[in-house]
């Protein structure tokens, strides 16, 4: 028996098989009826769902998850899941709008900013897409020889933001 919420959750993940999703989801499932005001435990529900590729139900949940309050960590797994589900629902604009907000409220998290330029290339703005993973190459990558030309990095990124930006 876990002895707490986040040692539940734990130990769903650790006997998940994301083959077979199903008892991950019941598992989940139970401990949000044990927990039914949980903002997390609606968070995990819906990346199980989203797991099994059940995007829409997961939609549901990660929407409850935001409404319930969920802050932290777990709130930028949720907006970049939830950004990203909404992409693979084909809802690009929506998909856009959760994937700001993170970059906003997380501007430090890389897989916000590489899923930022999933949703961006996926909603035929592929200017931008490419100048977010420019500058977070120049943000990341502090070699010699790449940190030399940091300043044309930076312009490109912004001329190829700026172009998109102009459609």
């Amino acid at each position: 028996m876990a002895d707490s919420l986040e040692d539940a959750i734990a130990l769903g993940y650790e006997r998940r098989d994301r083959a077979a999703m199903q008892p991950t989801i019941d598992y989940f499932l139970q401990l949000l009826g044990q927990h039914p005001q949980s903002a997390l435990m609606l968070y995990e529900v819906g990346g199980a769902y989203d797991t099994d590729g059940q995007e829409s139900v997961a939609v549901g949940y990660y929407e409850r998850a935001l409404a319930a309050g969920l802050d932290g960590d777990p709130l930028r797994r949720c907006l970049l899941q939830y950004g990203s589900t909404l992409r693979n629902l084909d809802r690009f604009e929506e998909s856009l709008s959760v994937l700001e907000r993170a970059r906003r409220e997380f501007p430090d998290s890389d897989s916000v900013r590489l899923f930022l330029a999933l949703s961006l290339h996926a909603a035929s703005r592929s200017d931008a897409a490419v100048a977010e993973l420019i500058e977070l190459a120049a943000d990341r990558i502090t070699t010699p020889e790449v940190s030399r030309y940091d300043a044309a990095l930076r312009g490109n990124a912004a001329y190829l933001a700026n172009r998109d930006d102009l459609r």
